[in-house]
């Protein structure tokens, strides 16, 4: 059985901060709505679709805000006769991004065009599943695998990204030489990730990674940083307000970041962690009573003699 979720996460406390409502965003440059780092990541991510041959139909980015708005750009650049699509779990969202009247730089004719649709997930029709930097914070991954495996269509394929376990590793030791609880949960592995593909019916599943190294000239950018990339949702983290003393010990503390080789810079590190892979043709092991999903078996009458391509 592969791993449900990290053992440090609260799921609770995960999927309050996934369902929180929009609140009212800034009119300013859309590569300043959705975290930096998440935009980087898609950027690099959107450029591993060359080497995949499959070119999809029909695609649904999921949670666009956090996972990253300059994408939908490259994406709909790179399949331009494809239908896009959008997906959200907090209320209001789906629609703010397709609103052209929030401000002047936001107009849907000039790079969102009108085939971003917010419907049709519903009948696994879908040929790819966009979802940058969302596992990690997921209160059931096991659960959101097995959402985008429902939506793809046979031969559809998913594309991700989340975080891995070298995240923050230089935070989390200035926290625990101070005696503080944990600034995040553990993050999950790669290869715990390709298990729980598998397992929520995935075939092929490739995975790599890499560390990126952000550096900062002060405590305060790194922490406006950190909370544009999330919370902490760690079991044992601080349950109470913190005082403006701990505050200045922490950044105090934060000052052990700074690297020589980084010119004295404050340094963290993200391990980033990709993936993809294929949802295939369903099969039924054969018994003297076999169940199937009906959208299973839709698909396998759809397509009694499809074999599924290499992506």
């Amino acid at each position: 059985m592969p791993l449900e979720r990290p053992p440090t996460l609260d799921p609770v406390a995960a999927r309050r901060w996934a369902s929180l409502p929009l609140t009212k965003l800034p009119t300013r440059s859309r590569s300043e709505v959705s975290p930096w780092l998440h935009e980087e990541v898609a950027r690099r991510m959107e450029s591993r679709l060359e080497y995949i041959r499959l070119q999809p139909k029909s695609w649904v980015c999921w949670n666009p805000i956090r996972s990253g708005l300059n994408v939908l750009d490259l994406l709909q650049k790179r399949y331009p006769k494809a239908k896009g699509h959008l997906t959200a779990a907090r209320r209001g969202e789906v629609e703010w991004v397709q609103s052209g009247d929030r401000a002047a730089w936001w107009k849907p004719a000039n790079w969102l065009s009108p085939k971003l649709k917010t419907t049709g997930l519903e009948n696994s029709n879908m040929d790819m599943v966009w979802a940058n930097m969302l596992l990690h914070q997921a209160a059931d991954p096991q659960a959101l695998l097995a959402e985008w495996h429902h939506v793809l269509t046979v031969d559809g394929f998913l594309m991700f990204s989340c975080l891995g376990p070298d995240t923050l590793k230089e935070l989390r030791t200035v926290y625990a030489q101070q005696g503080w609880p944990m600034p995040s949960h553990e993050f999950t592995d790669m290869h715990d990730w390709g298990d729980m593909l598998v397992h929520a019916g995935f075939a092929e599943p490739v995975m790599d990674m890499e560390k990126i190294t952000l550096t900062y000239v002060n405590s305060e950018k790194l922490l406006e940083d950190l909370r544009a990339l999330g919370r902490n949702f760690h079991v044992s983290r601080f349950d109470a307000l913190r005082g403006k003393v701990w505050l200045k010990q922490l950044h105090l503390a934060l000052l052990s970041l700074a690297r020589e080789d980084q010119e004295g810079q404050l340094a963290l590190t993200f391990e980033v962690v990709y993936g993809h892979a294929l949802k295939p043709q369903a099969r039924v092991k054969v018994t003297s009573q076999s169940e199937i999903d009906l959208s299973d078996m839709r698909q396998m009458l759809r397509n009694p003699q499809k074999k599924s391509n290499q992506v």
